[in-house]
C-alpha cells in the first residue's frame, strides 16, 4: 500500500514553497534543506532516510516534501471547491442533470488548463477530473452521472434534494468534495426547513465535523465509525451501508486504509490508526430510510480501471474501450461520456466488466420518499491538526431547524479544537 510513498514528485518550477518566516536562521535552514535534497543522489538510501527525518524546517514540525504535498493538495482543493460553487449556481428548477454533470467536468478541465502549463522533463503535469461529476436527486444516493444517449433526461424540480459529487487532481494529488442542497428557493431564517429533512441534513453535517476532529495521529478508524453512528442515533436517522472513507495517495483515490460509515455483520474493515501527513476523503451519507441503498434500473456509467487485472479481450469494441481507458484514465474513475465513442463504450464495457478489468460505481437508491444527505470533504492530518481543504458551508444558521439534541459523547468531540493554538511568545520584562 505504501510503495508509492517512497517516490517523491519532482519539484515543479511553478511551485511556491510556503514561507516559514523571514529570519536569517530560517533562510539558511531552507537553503540547507534544498542542498540536502539536491545531494541525495550521492547518499545511500539509509543516509537519505535519516537526513529527511532529522532535518526539520523552521517551524520544527514539517518537512520540505510535506509542504510541497500540501501545496498541491490545496491547489486541487481550490479547483474542486470552485467547480462545486459554480455547479450550485446552476441547480435550479428545469435544469437537466446531464447538463450539470458536463458543466462540473468542464469547469475542472478549464481551470486545470491554466496551471502548470510548462512541461517537466519533457512531460506535461497530469491534472484534471479525479472523479466525474455526479448529480443524485432525492432518494438517489450516489454515482448518478447520465449519458447523452439517456432519454428522457432527468430534470430538476422545485424542492428536490440534490447531491453534488466532484473531484479534481493536480500532479496526481486528489481532492474530492460532495454537497447537498435544495433546488429552487433556498431555506432561510424566514423559511426554514424542519422535520426529517432537517434532521438528516444536520446529522450529515455534524458527522462530517465529528469525523474531521477525530482524524488525529493515534486515533483509529473504529473510533470514527462509532462516533458517526452515535450522531445518526442522536438525530433518528441511519448512516448508509457500503460507504467508505478512503485514504488518498498520489494517483490513488481508494487507498487500503478506510473508515467504514456503518458496520454490518457482512461489512467490516480492518482496524487501523491514523498517522501524521495522511490524507483522507471523509464521505458521509445519511438517510431517513433504513440506510441500505440498492441498485435499481439506472445504468452504471462511472467506472475505474482495475490495475491488478489483465485479460485478452475478444470484441473489438471492448479492446477499443480498454485501450482508451488505459491511455486516458489508467488510475482514476471516469464516466462513459468522457470517452470518444459513447455508443461503442456502452457495448465494450460489458466484456470488460465480465472479466473484472474495470470496477463499477453503481447508482444506488433508497426507498421512494426517503431523504438522503451527502457531504464529502478532503482532510489532511497535519502537525497543526486535521485540516479540511474541500467542502462548503452546509447551510445557513437558522435555516435548517431540528429539535434533536446531541448526546454528551458527541458534544465532547465537537468541542475539540480542530487546530492547535499557536503559543504566543511572552516578552521578558526589561
Amino acid at each position: 500500500e505504501d510503495a508509492d510513498d517512497a517516490v517523491r514528485p519532482p519539484l515543479l518550477k511553478e511551485d511556491k514553497i510556503p514561507s516559514s518566516g523571514s529570519s536569517v536562521l530560517n533562510s539558511c535552514l531552507m537553503k540547507g534543506l534544498m542542498a540536502t535534497l539536491l545531494n541525495q543522489r550521492r547518499m545511500s538510501p539509509s543516509q537519505t532516510s535519516r537526513t529527511a527525518t532529522c532535518v526539520q524546517s523552521a517551524r520544527g514540525v514539517t518537512f520540505l516534501h510535506t509542504e510541497l504535498y500540501v501545496f498541491r493538495y490545496r491547489e486541487a482543493g481550490k479547483i474542486a471547491n470552485l467547480a462545486l460553487q459554480g455547479l450550485m449556481l446552476q441547480v435550479r428548477p428545469g435544469a437537466k442533470v446531464l447538463d450539470l454533470c458536463k458543466f462540473g467536468d468542464t469547469v475542472i478541465m478549464q481551470k486545470c488548463s491554466t496551471i502548470y502549463q510548462k512541461k517537466i522533463k519533457g512531460k506535461p503535469v497530469e491534472k484534471g477530473v479525479a472523479f466525474p461529476t455526479c448529480v443524485s436527486v432525492n432518494e438517489c444516493v450516489c454515482h448518478n452521472s447520465p449519458l447523452e444517449s439517456d432519454t428522457p433526461g432527468e430534470i430538476l424540480s422545485e424542492g428536490d434534494m440534490v447531491k453534488l459529487d466532484i473531484g479534481c487532481y493536480v500532479d496526481g494529488y486528489i481532492a474530492v468534495v460532495a454537497h447537498t442542497m435544495v433546488c429552487g428557493n433556498q431555506p432561510s431564517v424566514d423559511r426554514p426547513i424542519s422535520g426529517p429533512q432537517a434532521d438528516v441534513l444536520h446529522a450529515a453535517h455534524v458527522a462530517c465535523e465529528v469525523a474531521q476532529k477525530l482524524l488525529r495521529p493515534g486515533n483509529t478508524n473504529s473510533q470514527v465509525t462509532k462516533a458517526i453512528n452515535k450522531v445518526a442515533s442522536d438525530f433518528g436517522v441511519n448512516a448508509c451501508t457500503g460507504v467508505l472513507s478512503h485514504r488518498l495517495k498520489r494517483f490513488v483515490i481508494d487507498g487500503n486504509k478506510v473508515i467504514i460509515l456503518r458496520e454490518e455483520t457482512d461489512q467490516k474493515v480492518e482496524d487501523s490508526c491514523f498517522e501524521l501527513n495522511e490524507v483522507y476523503s471523509i464521505d458521509i451519507v445519511m438517510s431517513t430510510g433504513d440506510g441500505k441503498p440498492k441498485e435499481m434500473q439506472s445504468r452504471t456509467t462511472v467506472f475505474k480501471r482495475s490495475v491488478d487485472k489483465n485479460y485478452m479481450l475478444k470484441m473489438r469494441s471492448s479492446r477499443t474501450l480498454f485501450n482508451e481507458v488505459n491511455a486516458k484514465f489508467p488510475a482514476l474513475p471516469f464516466a462513459l461520456r468522457a470517452l470518444e465513442d459513447e455508443r461503442q463504450a456502452r457495448m465494450g464495457v460489458v466484456e470488460c466488466l465480465k472479466h473484472e478489468l474495470i470496477h463499477p460505481f453503481p447508482v444506488l437508491f433508497e426507498k421512494k420518499g426517503d431523504y438522503v444527505a451527502h457531504f464529502k470533504s478532503t482532510v489532511l492530518i497535519l502537525p497543526s491538526g486535521p485540516t479540511r481543504i474541500t467542502g462548503l458551508k452546509s447551510f445557513e444558521a437558522g435555516s435548517v431547524k431540528t429539535d434533536k439534541i446531541l448526546s454528551d459523547e458527541v458534544n465532547a468531540i465537537m468541542s475539540l479544537a480542530s487546530k492547535k493554538r499557536k503559543k504566543k511568545n511572552k516578552k521578558k520584562p526589561v
